[in-house]
Formats: structure tokens, C-alpha cells, sequence
């Protein structure tokens, strides 16, 4: 049977693998701020991504752009994507420790 700690560190690990974007291991933790920043800063890399990137349906790929016309800015949100990628990879293993240590 498994104890409250390995419960509490399996709930946490399954809201970061399914509702990271969303912020809702955070919310999960109590930590309501750090889930709305979360939820805003996802939704501002995504929406930045999508407004940046050239390919805008059919008649973009019919024409075949070349890809130099990509925007300089879209480093942004693809550096910040990563870095947020960086953290919940960072947050999973040190949950993932937590569960192993937990105490019998």
C-alpha cells in the first residue's frame, strides 16, 4: 500500500505531466499565483509563436515561402519555451526523488 508522502508525489508528478501548461500542479500546491502566472506566461509564448511564425495556411504553402523570412523575434518565445521546458523536466526529477525517499 503505499504511503501519504508516495500518494502526494504521484498525485503532484501526474498534474505536472498533464496539466503543466496549464499551471496545475501549482494550483494543486496551493501556490494560486504562481498558476495564473504560469497560465499567462504558457499562453504568451504560445500565442507569440503562433502570431510569429510565417506559415499562415494553404496559400503560404502553395506559394513556398522560403524560410528566410522568418522573424528575429520569434528567439523569444522559442528561448523562454525551452527554459520553461528546462524547469518542469527539473521539477518532474525532483518530484520523482521525492516518491523514492519517502519515508517507510
Amino acid at each position: 500500500m503505499l504511503k501519504k508522502e508516495e500518494k502526494k508525489a504521484l498525485t503532484r508528478i501526474g498534474l505536472l505531466s498533464i496539466g503543466w501548461g496549464l499551471g496545475l500542479d501549482r494550483f494543486y500546491d496551493g501556490k494560486t499565483k504562481e498558476g495564473f502566472l504560469s497560465l499567462i506566461g504558457w499562453g504568451i509564448i504560445f500565442g507569440s509563436l503562433m502570431f510569429l511564425v510565417p506559415c499562415h495556411g494553404h496559400d503560404y504553402a502553395k506559394e513556398a515561402k522560403d524560410m528566410a523570412d522568418l522573424n528575429p523575434l520569434i528567439v523569444l518565445p522559442l528561448g523562454l519555451g525551452f527554459y520553461g521546458a528546462v524547469l518542469i523536466i527539473k521539477k518532474g526529477f525532483r518530484l520523482l526523488r521525492q516518491f523514492e525517499t519517502a519515508e517507510d
